[in-house]
């Protein structure tokens, strides 16, 4: 029942999202320059609010937007209404719904649904990744220097060693492909479909990683954070490889190579 309440949870959320895609809707800030919200992200994420607790009102829920509604449940969804909120609201169809299951501190489902491209990935623990009802794979891409890569930029910039642009510059030297497609979900899911060879982000909040980072490792690929630990979706740093290039990946991340 689990999957399918997930199921529907995101294509309640899904219809919310294409309701009002290349409409004209509210925008509001929050913190940071771009950092946006919609009136689209609140429907969504009441949409999807309505199924989870019609059909759990007694599990644990985090949202972007609402923050959290704690319970006492060994479940918890963690949920991104729109992730890619600037794609969606200049009108760029690189923008999804992210919904994480978590049971007793461990990720055992995720979905992530792009409504434009009528792409579902789907991840149950265990059980491998789905494009669509179909198995993906990541990519058997070996070398970093010949992968194509793609991160992401934080709205508010960190001032560090090896910060966004320090790393972003050491790829660009090298005539390393790196894209920034402005979704983190939609970059995992791209990742572990082998479209893309790696992901890393200095500075994710847990919705925009949580089913994503699932589906990643379900489809054989690895996923830590910058010091090469065990990742988890309450981490802002990440790294998210087919495996094959992660140490290579994280060597560059660090100025080694």
């Amino acid at each position: 029942m689990l999957k399918t309440v997930l199921h529907d949870a995101i294509m309640a959320g899904g219809e919310q999202v294409s309701k009002y895609f290349n409409q004209t809707f509210e925008i509001k800030y929050k913190e940071g320059r771009n950092n946006l919200v919609t009136a689209a992200d609140h429907a969504s994420e009441k949409a999807i609010l309505e199924v989870i607790q019609k059909a759990y009102p007694e599990h644990y829920i985090l949202t972007e937007e609402t923050g959290a509604l704690p319970q006492n449940s060994d479940y918890k969804w963690i949920i991104d209404p729109i992730d890619g909120t600037i794609n969606f609201a200049h009108g760029i169809p690189l923008n999804c719904i992210s919904i994480g299951v978590e049971f007793k501190g461990e990720m055992i489902l995720g979905m992530v649904y792009n409504p434009h491209m009528n792409e579902l990935f789907f991840a149950e623990k265990g059980e491998g990744a789905t494009l669509n009802g179909q198995a993906i794979k990541v990519s058997a891409e070996t070398d970093v220097m010949k992968s194509c890569l793609v991160t992401g930029f934080p709205y508010t910039y960190i001032q560090q060693n090896n910060g966004p642009i320090e790393v972003f510059e050491r790829f660009v030297r090298e005539g390393v492909p790196v894209r920034r497609l402005g979704a983190a979900a939609i970059d995992l899911c791209w990742v572990a479909a082998g479209r893309l060879d790696g992901f890393y982000e200095h500075k994710l909040q847990p919705w925009d990683s949580a089913a994503g980072f699932l589906i990643v490792e379900e489809a054989g690929g690895k996923v830590t954070d910058f010091e090469g630990n065990r990742y988890s979706p309450y981490e802002q740093r990440i790294v998210s490889t087919n495996g094959l290039i992660h140490e290579q990946l994280l060597d560059v991340i660090h100025g080694v190579k």
